[in-house]
């Protein structure tokens, strides 16, 4: 029986980078002398490079004459990632029609196939493109250029199978070069997907053991990289439970394979929320006792993760523990621009990576000295194409240049390879993808953009502008000249600037935060629960009361007032697990949706507090006018607002329209949904405990009967409503029949939100957002994908991935972690998705559920998935997890379909031709358009959300024009010259 290591546990993150960069040079043994060997060398290497005539390979010759920062080298890399995949001609050459036509493909010289491309593939399309001879040259220039675009392809990889990679190996071995074979693969969406990926691994290592030297030393033969998530399709921290065994299983039978093959097998390292599962199921195969004896299992390591040198101690404890060598793939890493999106939409506290390029450089130096110190242990493999990298590693190695070896990518760095291996006598592996291009492209784009970015080593190094000196810069006095300076990104939390905070997320994946915030998700110990009046009562007595209080706090300065939000925004955060506690139990609310809404919540106190502040000062906006008066325009607040929110977001929506409205003068006779009080109540008693008045605040509870007696109060100064269009609509008739004053309705309802897929989309992308776009909050949000258009050519794939993935969607109880659905809200909602599914059942194909859970005591409703033949089937909006999905040929035909339902909230496309995103968003009545995402989850003051038509009246809620929408427009205008002349005026003269 495998015994169970200890597990990785994230430690502590530092206060600041600069506070781990301090660290990492006090820990790096470092000098001037050392530092001028390692520049020099660097400098002899740059200059072979430079002086020999195959020093850059294709690809590396055509990025530096169209770098990815020119238009050329966009457009080239949008074609590299879309068009061997677009199955139909016309969309194809569309999408080369747009990146060719808007590019200048001038001739780069040398007798390579870019050379040639660049003047007769590219060149000649792009001159052909709009002539007369356009028709005819049509299939001449997709042939050119699908041509250009597979052999960019080809520089990076060995082989589309593995039969044709090992050829290529057995011309490399000849040389003394051995490869790592990366077998293609972005991650399984699917139990199909997996288990082919699986089979490919199988498959793999029988061939590659099988070509094998076996008289050489193991770390001298072929080998093969394996990816996690290829080998499970939920491969996070929260199906642990499942994958983890499941994963584990099957990399053990890899391994266990490669072991008897007599062959190295290494895993890659992938995104850094997948670092401690990563790591605990390496530890578990590590460990197994089938594999005693064998040296040959490694891992990747990257070295812009800040825990980056934690993990190289933790593998170097396993190793000593295992009793054997573990062999160790350093990398600088490759997802760099996606973790540090990730950590801002996310809210950390900190960055999981090294924000500057240098300080990722200087880790990796430390690294490199843990790994070289460590060979007693560890096998390391230095994985770089930067001369300076390594020559820094040789300067660390000193005399002893045994135990370890560099990797280099397949179709880069060639000639710093062949330096290291000819002339400083260390092994150098090729790290050499095999696969058909479908699954090269993702992999294809990511590498082009890491070694093609300007800041690159691999971009500059062929630069003659560039001296070899300013290259071979010394990594540590960088890091240090930038020790005290301002970093280029601010922080998660800094993103909006100095107005306002972002707001505060977790990063879950690491144990330590996980059980710290579970530690605090008890019920809440605030006394707002049983706050607010069950019914009117005296509906009189109530508007006298709220309407008594309005003077005073439309008085209360705007700086006042935004004080009160913005402490409101503390303390949301500072109760956060009293708060996911009552979403969980009241709202049925995941904890990640929980997280979300009260991060929404806290958004929209802060926002409205920061654009009150500047729109309702006490001397408003000066308006220029003739000399002698002065004018301006103030806003103030309307009187008594009655805010009437739903079930689906109780915190966030609830606060958003109690936030707005307060914070414009009004006071506020709020209504919550039926169905979740206590989440309201809870609200108005920290909005109570941050210093607003309570005279200021009304909560009442009760149905839609009470909510229809609020507005229908001749004292009603606005309504400010989100829920059903049937509703609004019934709002809307009773506020216009009353012979009172004309007020506002800001109503935002539901849509029939439609998504658009054509066929330069990437499906696997497309699956990905669907799922969360129709079935997260058991697809029980206002913005909820109802209906998927998918391009006729793509169709069946997409279709077929959707079949396979959507039954993967766990069901359970909203407090377990491992849950993706909850119940839906009540017995009602139940009911109506039931008689819909029973429509649907009568006329449509079903094409995938999710599996209702064995214990099915709640209010569940298994998400579905139906195609159907056209829009008309549908007669409104059907609030759950149904996604209806139908075919098109003609984009311009469905988009006007959807128009024609009148509704108009959120609209998604997936598509790679901009000429499609600038159409879209041109001719689409939506309120919120979302290209190549989800289309849910829109943040305040980033995605002000609202709709149109039958969808909503605007404004926007978390938009610059939603506060004026409750206010009311003042100009004072003072003839100044009335008290005795314009003394400005006359001061002025000249005299």
């Amino acid at each position: 029986m495998t015994e169970i290591y200890p597990p990785f546990i994230s430690p502590p993150p530092f206060k600041t980078e600069t506070d781990q960069v301090r660290e990492i040079l006090n820990q790096l043994n470092w000098d001037d002398a050392r530092a001028g060997r390692v520049q020099t060398k660097t400098s002899e290497f740059i200059r072979t490079i430079r002086n020999a005539p195959s020093g850059s390979s294709e690809i590396e010759t055509f990025l530096q004459h169209y770098p990815l920062s020119s238009v050329e080298g966009r457009a080239l890399m949008t074609l590299a990632e879309a068009l061997l995949r677009i199955p139909d001609t016309e969309t194809a050459n569309a999408m080369i029609a747009e990146k060719i036509g808007v590019s200048d493909w001038k001739h780069i010289g040398g007798s390579g196939f870019f050379g040639a491309a660049s003047s007769f593939g590219l060149g000649v399309a792009k001159s052909l493109l709009g002539g007369l001879l356009s028709a005819v040259s049509k299939p001449v220039i997709r042939t050119a250029t699908i041509q250009t675009v597979r052999r960019l392809g080809a520089q990076f990889v060995v082989g589309e199978t593995i039969k044709s990679a090992i050829k290529i190996a057995e011309k490399e071995s000849k040389k003394g070069f051995r490869m790592s074979f990366d077998m293609l693969g972005e991650g399984a969406r699917t139990p199909d997907d997996a288990e082919r990926y699986f089979k490919n691994y199988v498959d793999a290592v029988h061939a590659i053991g099988d070509c094998n030297n076996s008289s050489l030393p193991l770390e001298d033969r072929h080998g093969i990289s394996v990816k996690l998530s290829a080998l499970h399709p939920r491969y996070t921290w929260t199906q642990a439970k499942q994958c983890t065994p499941e994963i584990t299983d099957r990399l053990l039978t890899l391994a266990k394979m490669a072991a008897q093959k007599g062959m190295t097998l290494t895993v890659d390292a992938e995104e850094s929320e997948r670092m401690e599962i990563f790591l605990d199921i390496f530890a578990r195969v590590a460990n197994s006792p089938d594999l005693k004896g064998w040296n040959g299992l490694g891992l990747a390591v990257q070295a812009y993760d800040r825990r980056c040198h934690d993990v190289i101690d933790y593998i170097c404890n396993l190793a000593h523990h295992r009793g054997q060598i573990i062999q160790m793939r350093l990398v600088k890493g490759a997802y760099w621009d996606g973790e540090v999106k990730r950590a801002q939409v996310s809210g950390w506290a900190q960055y999981p990576v090294f924000t500057r390029k240098i300080n990722t450089d200087l880790s990796y130096l430390l690294a490199a000295q843990k790994m070289l110190a460590a060979r007693d242990v560890i096998r390391p493999m230095f994985a770089t194409h930067n001369a300076g990298t390594a020559a820094a590693i040789l300067e660390l190695a000193g005399s002893d240049r045994t135990g370890f070896e560099f990797q280099r990518l397949f179709g880069m760095g060639q000639h710093l390879g062949d330096i290291l291996r000819l002339s400083e006598n260390i092994p150098v592996t090729y790290y050499a993808p095999v696969g058909s291009y479908e699954d090269l492209l993702p992999y294809l784009v990511r590498r082009m953009l890491e070694n093609g970015a300007n800041t690159s080593f691999v971009s500059q190094i062929r630069d003659p502008l560039i001296a070899p000196e300013k290259l071979s810069r010394d990594v540590v006095a960088a890091a240090i000249d930038l020790l005290e300076k301002p970093y280029p990104l601010p922080l998660p939390h800094q993103i909006y600037g100095t107005d306002r905070l972002n707001s505060k997320g977790y990063d879950l994946s690491r144990l330590t935060d996980r059980n710290h915030l579970f530690a605090q998700i008890i019920p809440s110990p605030l006394r707002g629960e049983g706050q607010g009046e069950n019914g009117v009562g005296n509906i009189n007595t109530l508007f006298q009361t709220t309407q008594k209080s309005f003077p005073d706090w439309n008085a209360t300065p705007a700086k006042t007032r935004a004080t009160i939000l913005q402490k409101a925004a503390d303390l949301l955060e500072e109760n956060t697990g009293a708060l996911i506690s009552l979403l969980q139990t009241e709202a049925k609310k995941t904890l990640f949706d929980a997280i979300a809404e009260i991060r929404e919540a806290v958004d929209f106190c802060r926002y409205y507090a920061v654009e009150g502040e500047k729109s309702f000062g006490e001397n408003g906006q000066v308006l220029k006018g003739p000399t002698g008066e002065s004018n301006s325009l103030k806003l103030s607040g309307r009187g008594v607002f009655v805010a009437i929110s739903p079930w689906n977001f109780p915190l966030a929506i609830f606060l958003g329209q109690v936030s707005a409205a307060l914070m414009a003068g009004n006071t506020v006779i709020a209504k919550p949904a039926e169905q979740t009080p206590k989440i309201a109540a809870l609200a108005v008693d920290i909005l109570t405990r941050a210093g607003l008045p309570q005279s200021a605040l009304h909560l009442v509870k009760g149905d839609g009967k009470i909510g229809a007696a609020l507005v229908a109060h001749r004292d009603v100064a606005g309504v400010v409503f989100t829920g059903s269009f049937e509703v609004a609509r019934s709002i809307n008739r009773t506020l216009s029949a009353k012979d009172s004053a004309i007020v506002p309705l800001i109503a935002e309802t539901g849509g029939l939100n439609a998504m658009i897929v054509d066929s330069t989309a990437l499906p696997e992308q497309v699956v990905d957002d669907v799922l969360q776009s129709a079935f997260g909050s058991a697809g029980q949000r206002c913005s909820a994908l109802r209906i998927l258009y998918l391009q006729n050519d793509i169709a069946d794939k997409v279709i077929h991935l959707l079949k396979g993935a959507l039954p993967l969607l766990k069901m359970g109880r909203a407090d377990d972690v491992a849950t993706d659905i909850p119940p839906v809200i009540d017995v009602d909602a139940l009911k109506n998705l039931r008689a819909h599914q029973k429509y649907l059942d009568g006329f449509a194909t079903l094409i995938a559920t999710a599996k209702l859970p064995d214990k099915n005591n709640d209010t569940y409703f298994a998400p579905c998935a139906y195609e159907i033949d056209n829009l008309s089937r549908l007669k409104g909006e059907v609030f759950g997890p149904i996604l209806h999905i139908i075919r098109f040929d003609d984009i311009q035909k469905t988009l006007g379909e959807i128009n024609a339902t009148g509704y108009g909230l959120t609209f998604g496309l997936h598509s790679r031709l901009a000429a499609h995103h600038k159409m879209v968003a041109g001719l689409v009545r939506a309120g919120n358009i979302y290209i190549n995402r989800n289309m849910i989850g829109a943040v305040v003051g980033v995605q002000p959300f609202g709709g149109q038509g039958l969808s909503g009246t605007g404004p926007k809620a978390g938009g610059s024009h939603y506060l004026p929408r409750f206010a009311t427009e003042i100009t004072v205008t003072d003839n100044i010259m009335a008290t005795g002349g314009n003394i400005d005026l006359l001061s002025s003269l000249e005299e």
